[in-house]
């Protein structure tokens, strides 16, 4: 054995020695901007260029988090600071919209998931960090920003893409109401619940919701729950475990394994299930899209597995990853990929995404018809899925979307047509979402098909 552990040391010391003559080559392309460049260098200023580059390099999420920025991470997190309300990441030099949030000035300038902002005030994005690109969006409430929004469509027989896009925005204080709720159905008896995004208040919030809609239905009028997780980009991973655990009774949520053992965790449920009654667990459906990812895919994945919920829509965004953040002696912090996420039956999230037990497209405006979404394996760098075995899970995006689409309500549409990915989209008005018209419609049908069998068998 003694062999092996000197090999592995040598290994480790060749490897150390190359590391150290990078970051000497480092130090001596410093040293030269300093000395040479045309206009005296800000030294914080290259230091930090170099560290955002190392990180964006590795992948999408990971990034180097200037002391502002993490100050405004924090922020966002608690669920109320000064802005547009998007949930973004970076592609190719631009700034890529992941989801809207709900209510806010972003929704309600009609910014979509998958939209590139490409212009900021007039000013090109292109050379900035995503952390610089953020910052320069947020601001004071009342204050208008000037947005280029590039809203790729789908390749035609002549090509190209739309016009670019010029929208003004007037920030507005960004109050995420994580958790909404509403009766829906004929009756009024289906438990509607839309969770916009997992902050520190989301699981607190639902387990009010569970509690107020069944003492506003009544448990014996109330059919079950729909949990829309539409267009929710994902927060916290405590919160999906907690939100998760609220309709579990058992076995495990979600684990995660990385790079090191200290990388691996398994959360499991504990609580017990708030959407049932004296014995009887109501129907749950989970609703999700192409901007659903993170924590809403966890949260669906879980419920999925276990066979606690259906759900419907259209394949998730494929947000598979951890990220841990590191405080910095700067007061900055680093944020890196570290781990990958599994289902409980131990499926990689990561670039797959969920599929649909039941997949309902949503009907589009005809301005939206031909644009292609885009997910996690569509962004530069993204990392690959992994099965628990630690096998890559990674399929063509067409086999995706065929797998995607096999369900009855697609089938003619699957056969006839290439398959697309489709674009993230909620119609403001409730009456206008075939999604959600959809799966009421299918919850009012499991409650008849329930009570006719349970005539029959009485």
């Amino acid at each position: 054995m003694t062999p092996l552990r000197v090999a592995a040391a040598g290994e480790m010391a060749q490897d150390d020695k190359g590391l150290y003559q990078h970051l000497r080559l480092f130090g001596d392309v410093l040293e030269q901007i300093r000395q040479n460049y045309v206009d005296a260098p800000d030294d914080e200023a290259l230091i930090e260029s170099a560290l955002s580059g190392m990180l964006r390099d590795l992948d999408p999420h990971s990034s180097y988090l200037p002391p502002q920025d993490f100050d405004d991470m924090k922020i966002q997190t608690r669920g109320e600071f000064g802005g547009l309300g998007i949930e973004v990441t970076m592609e190719n030099g631009l700034v890529k919209v992941i989801a809207p949030i709900d209510d806010t000035p972003a929704q309600r300038a009609g910014i979509l998931p998958n939209d590139l902002i490409s212009h900021i005030d007039g000013e090109a994005i292109l050379g900035l960090t995503l952390s610089e690109a953020v910052h320069l969006m947020r601001g004071k409430s009342g204050t208008a920003i000037d947005l280029t929004i590039i809203r790729e469509t789908a390749r035609k027989e002549g090509g190209g893409t739309s016009e670019p896009l010029q929208v003004k925005i007037v920030r507005d204080i960004i109050r995420i109401r994580p958790v909404r709720t509403r009766v829906e159905g004929v009756d009024k008896n289906i438990a509607y619940i839309r969770i916009t995004t997992f902050n520190i208040h989301t699981s607190d919030n639902l387990r009010e919701a569970f509690a107020q809609l069944r003492d506003d239905i009544g448990d014996k009028n109330l059919v079950g729950f729909i949990i829309d997780l539409r267009n929710n980009p994902g927060g916290l991973l405590e919160e999906a475990v907690s939100v998760s655990d609220m309709m579990l009774t058992q076995g495990e949520i979600v684990s995660t394994r990385g790079r090191h053992k200290r990388d691996a965790a398994r959360y499991t449920a504990q609580r017990g299930d708030a959407a049932s009654h004296k014995g009887r667990a109501y129907p749950i459906i989970v609703m999700v899209n192409g901007g659903s990812a993170s924590a809403s895919e966890i949260v669906a994945g879980a419920l999925q597995d276990h066979h606690r919920a259906i759900i419907v829509g259209t394949q998730s965004f494929g947000k598979g990853s951890v990220q841990t953040i590191t405080p910095l002696p700067n007061q900055g912090a680093l944020r890196m990929t570290t781990a990958r996420y599994f289902t409980p039956s131990g499926r990689s999230i990561q670039s797959l995404g969920i599929t649909p037990d039941i997949t309902i497209a949503q009907k589009l405006p005809d301005d939206l018809k031909n644009i292609t979404g885009r997910r996690e394996a569509d962004l530069r760098g993204s990392l690959k899925g992994q099965n628990i075995d630690g096998g890559s899970n990674q399929k063509p995006a067409s086999e995706i979307e065929n797998e995607a689409g096999a369900g009855a309500e697609n089938k003619r549409e699957v056969e006839n047509e290439k398959p697309k990915k489709h674009v993230a989209f909620i119609p403001p008005d409730p009456k206008d979402d075939e999604q959600l018209q959809k799966t009421i419609r299918l919850l009012e049908d499991l409650n008849l098909f329930k009570n006719s069998g349970d005539k029959k068998t009485s």
